[in-house]
């Protein structure tokens, strides 16, 4: 899974917005190395064991002939309590990293096989995040 080697601060803010302004992705938001993309539709933060989980597929369904490309890196520290525990006496311990993922995001990228073959990678692929995803190709950009 993906985590990052070192980190400035151990827990991180919540960081809540504002539901009613809908903040879409500026960085990241078109294909830079594949023919065919898994772009994010809503908002949600996914953590490292689902981006994994996803790659494992496209990897699984691509086989030797594809590439593959991993846009996203789960940088963002996350905290839980353990289960039956109260409300209070502090934050609860890091429990993993993940990604805050906002419409517009491009997560994955595909190249080098059929159009059909990539876009049944990711679509398998977007059924594994918590966010809702279409998969978009360079000829509708």
């Amino acid at each position: 899974m993906l985590f990052p080697k070192k980190v400035k601060f151990r827990k991180w803010q919540t960081g809540r917005t504002n539901k009613k302004t809908e903040k879409s992705e500026t960085r990241g938001a078109r294909l830079s190395f594949g023919a065919y993309g898994l772009k994010a539709v809503t908002q949600s933060r996914v953590r490292s064991n689902q981006i994994e989980s996803a790659r494992k597929v496209i990897s699984r369904t691509l086989t030797k002939a594809g590439k593959y490309w991993v846009r996203v890196f789960p940088d963002r520290p996350f905290t839980a309590k353990a289960a039956e525990v109260g409300m209070g006496k502090g934050k609860g311990d890091p429990q993993g990293y993940c990604f805050d993922v906002f419409p517009g995001r491009v997560l994955f990228e595909v190249d080098g096989v059929e159009a059909s073959v990539a876009k049944e990678a990711l679509r398998k692929a977007g059924t594994k995040l918590p966010v809702k995803t279409k998969v978009i190709s360079r000829d509708h950009i």
